[in-house]
């Protein structure tokens, strides 16, 4: 939809009503004074029509036989969802809640190997509990939400299709309906019928962590892929299968300018005009409201300084009454919690402002408490309260789960384990793979290759089924993962394998590039490892900022005269000047989900020496040409691709090479240091459990070895911290390692400090020690007791080391293996650790531990 650029006078943003005590609403007041000068002009918004039409009918039943006779808290229990691995279909049907949902990693029995049988049941139980209690007459179904945003992917089996990301780069709308068709069906499979999908966000800053879950950095593009989307999830509107017969409730995310925060922060603040938030990141709903979309996510991110969840004048104002959108706001994972004055347990701001359904995972109990009391003292109104649940029921019952839908077990598609594992679906997946590759080189026509070659594929992405999946991916972040988790997958290697085989060649898997006999080409397949929101954020765009293996695999490759393609594994463009230039040819496969086996159906010739599928995708976001730039369709930057850039076989790459690889410097802000643990380990790091010659990776959210038991937990956002308890036995460390030595002299030469958040849970612990390694032949150890002895329990704090300290400890930095180990002993000591980072000092006098 095309607007008109318009400037508007400078109004106050209405205040934020209704927080918990008058005190929050004053504090949340005077907060806002400087954040809400942008303008306001409700007339710059459109005026939407859904094809959904207005039912005076059912109207009056649901406030008639419905509103009319449901208690107090009966109608906050339809408000609040809570999530399956904190409350039993007993309690579930204690308080008869309107919703459930299973987060990232969430499964029936918490058996991530859970059947689709078992899915159903589970779906059953909590359906049957949501209808329990005496009042038989206003039995309300609850409703299941999941996150299906790249096919069922909670589910093992389940066919995954490449992220949004890549479909972008199809630039194919009738496929993304097929796509969004075909996961509806597999959801449908496993009793649910509401998935929160599609993400509709405008990404304007490639280094946020949930780039991959967005189509383009174009508004247009976008439009398309919402509308598409929601008819291939919920059908047609004015289809007799609309909410039928394996389609399921959509859900358009994340309202309002998820993508386009400041520096990319995920969950932080969107600094636009009122004209830009319309014209960049509201036209995918507006799209998505004209196809009939049924529910609408808040988002974590702020507007000018007041969090999504908290403002009426975009929630209420724009979306519903200006938008004219008349199904329902759900929160998004305790969003409500962020909003000034509030805390997860509490929050009538953000229920006031236009969130119909919260998202309150695990403090469903005070939510519930603590709403039924705002709404009985008058905070929220009955009217407000009336009005949410009014929505809530309109979309159930547009769904038919009220008349003509039963226990999920007893619908079209519960239970058919036969629908997931569908050759039509994966055929689609195979099509979207093919899509949406982008050869951004080729050079002297390398690509595509005989298959009657002798190949090499290398890359630890080569033979790796989660890693090309990428985030939301079974687990929360897609970490944790084997190929033996995709029993119905194929990985880029063996979809290259399967046809060499037929053809009579000769291929080699060799993870780190050796070989034998010198092959005639190397296909490797690398990339970014999996990541999810929160734990995904860049301070730059250059890849592997902390360790070139990657390049140094290409070049050595290089110098043994063997042509080389690199196959690119990632959520976002990234700077990959050094990698273009030590590769003939350079794909980007983008996260292609469980079918990459398609690849080989466009890197390889058939065996008649012909062309099987050319090169079709092109770049649905700008490629930058230096780490720090954000260039975006449309502005005034020049990237190294631009949006639309795409090569195939027919056409001539007029690149010029080399190209540049000095980096950018003295850019501020920008410059964020070296992270080695935010919300996740950091490559090459990885987060392991030490007790002697022991070690277990951290690949779950629950390791303990020898004593030591670690957990991940909530600091800022999910999972973004870890909880260490040490239960006595040998001294046992929480470690970062990596496979490979890292040079890290110059941070010592840099005047350094090692920085690390810690929160005491127990009062000062003792015989805590810091260290360091560089492998075997050296290593130092810092005693963190007096350092910790003042340290106030249940407060975050920063603790700062000077590497001089661990230097003096014995630590030589040129050859690293293990930057963070926190090691200890004896029983009942907890602390929680957050934010790991070796940055400039700062500026605080320091003296070494145990001085």
């Amino acid at each position: 939809m095309s607007m008109s650029h318009l400037w508007a006078a400078v109004l106050c943003l209405s205040v934020l009503v209704g927080c918990s005590t008058d005190d929050a609403k004053s504090t949340s007041e005077s907060k806002h004074q400087h954040a809400d000068s942008h303008s306001k002009n409700i007339q710059l918004w459109p005026k939407v029509k859904s094809p959904i039409k207005s039912d005076p009918a059912l109207e009056a039943m649901i406030n008639d036989r419905y509103l009319a006779k449901m208690s107090i808290e009966a109608k906050v229990a339809q408000i609040i969802q809570p999530e399956i691995r904190s409350i039993s279909p007993e309690q579930f049907a204690e308080y008869r809640f309107g919703s459930i949902l299973n987060g990232g990693g969430a499964f029936p029995q918490n058996n991530k190997h859970a059947s689709v049988a078992d899915w159903v049941a589970l779906a059953d139980a909590y359906y049957e509990a949501s209808k329990a209690g005496p009042n038989a007459e206003i039995a309300i179904p609850a409703i299941w939400g999941t996150d299906a945003v790249h096919g069922h992917n909670n589910v093992i089996g389940a066919t995954l299709f490449p992220h949004n990301i890549a479909l972008g780069a199809t630039h194919n709308a009738e496929l993304i309906k097929q796509i969004a068709a075909a996961t509806a069906q597999e959801v449908a499979a496993t009793g649910i019928d509401w998935v929160f999908a599609p993400t509709v966000a405008v990404v304007r800053d490639d280094r946020w962590g949930r780039t991959y879950e967005g189509f383009s950095e174009d508004p247009q593009l976008v439009t398309a892929y919402a509308k598409a989307y929601v008819n291939g999830m919920q059908g047609e509107v004015d289809a007799e299968d609309f909410l039928r017969d394996g389609h399921v409730i959509g859900t358009a995310k994340h309202f309002l300018g998820d993508g386009g925060t400041d520096k990319g922060d995920d969950q932080g603040n969107n600094l636009a005009s009122e004209d830009a938030l319309i014209r960049l990141h509201a036209q995918g709903y507006v799209a998505a409201i004209e196809a009939g979309v049924q529910t609408i996510m808040a988002s974590f991110n702020s507007w000018n300084g007041l969090k999504m969840h908290g403002n009426h004048y975009l929630l209420t104002e724009v979306l519903k009454n200006r938008m004219g959108f008349d199904g329902f706001v759900v929160g998004d994972w305790n969003g409500h919690g962020q909003v000034d004055g509030c805390t997860n347990i509490s929050c009538a701001a953000s229920i006031n402002a236009g969130v119909d359904m919260i998202m309150v995972p695990d403090d469903w109990q005070g939510m519930y408490e603590n709403t039924v009391a705002q709404v009985k003292s008058g905070e929220i109104s009955m009217a407000r309260l009336d009005d949410a649940v009014r929505r809530i029921l309109r979309v159930k019952f547009r769904a038919g789960l009220f008349d003509d839908v039963g226990a999920p077990s007893t619908r079209a598609y519960a239970g058919k384990a036969e629908v997931l594992t569908s050759e039509a679906h994966r055929e689609i997946a195979r099509q979207a793979v093919r899509e949406s590759l982008v050869l951004l080189k080729n050079k002297g026509g390398l690509l595509p290759i005989s298959p009657t070659a002798n190949i090499l594929v290398a890359g630890d992405g080569a033979d790796n089924i989660g890693k090309q999946s990428g985030g939301w991916t079974i687990t929360w972040q897609g970490t944790g993962n084997t190929n033996a988790d995709f029993p119905n997958g194929s990985s880029i290697y063996a979809g290259l394998a399967a046809q060499v085989e037929q053809a009579g060649g000769k291929i080699t898997l060799s993870a780190d590039g050796s070989f034998g006999q010198k092959p005639d080409v190397a296909i490797v397949v690398f990339g970014e490892n999996p990541y999810a929101e929160g734990q995904g954020d860049l301070g730059s765009l250059e890849y592997q900022v902390n360790s070139h293996s990657d390049l140094a695999l290409l070049k050595k490759l290089k110098a043994a005269g063997i042509p080389v393609v690199s196959v690119f594994l990632t959520g976002r463009p990234l700077w990959i000047n050094p990698e273009l230039n030590a590769s003939d040819a350079f794909v980007v496969a983008w996260l292609p989900g469980s079918e990459g086996g398609a690849v080989a159906d466009v890197l390889l010739r058939d065996s008649a020496g012909k062309v099987q599928t050319d090169f079709s995708g092109k770049l649905s976001y700008s490629w930058p040409a230096h780490e720090y730039q954000l260039a975006n369709r449309g502005d005034k930057q020049t990237p190294l691709f631009a949006y639309g850039y795409g090569l195939n076989y027919r056409t001539t790459d007029k690149t010029v090479y080399p190209l540049p690889e000095e980096r950018q410097t003295n850019l501020g802000d920008a410059d964020r240091g070296v992270d080695l643990f935010r919300g996740r380990a950091l490559p090459p790091w990885q987060m392991t459990l030490i007790s002697g010659t022991q070690s277990k990776p951290m690949d779950s959210s629950v390791v303990t070895l020898d004593g030591l038991t670690v957990r991940t937990s909530d600091r800022d956002v999910q999972e973004d911290a870890r909880e260490l308890s040490w239960q006595g036995g040998s001294t046992a460390s929480l470690a970062l390692t990596a496979e490979k030595m890292q040079d890290l002299a110059v941070n010592l030469s840099n005047n350094s400090s090692l920085f690390f958040d810690l929160k005491l849970q127990t009062k000062a612990p003792k015989n805590v020690l810091l260290g360091m390694t560089c492998g075997g032949t050296c290593g130092g150890n810092l005693l963190l007791d007096s350092l910790l002895a003042p340290l106030s329990t249940g407060e975050w704090h920063t603790v700062e080391i000077d590497l001089q300290c661990l230097n003096l400890a014995g630590v030589e930095f040129y050859h690293i293996d293990s930057p963070f180990r926190l090691s200890s002993q004896g029983d009942a000591k907890s602390l929680q650790l957050s934010n790991i980072r070796i940055s400039a000092k700062s500026g605080t006098p320091l003296t070494c531990p145990g001085e």
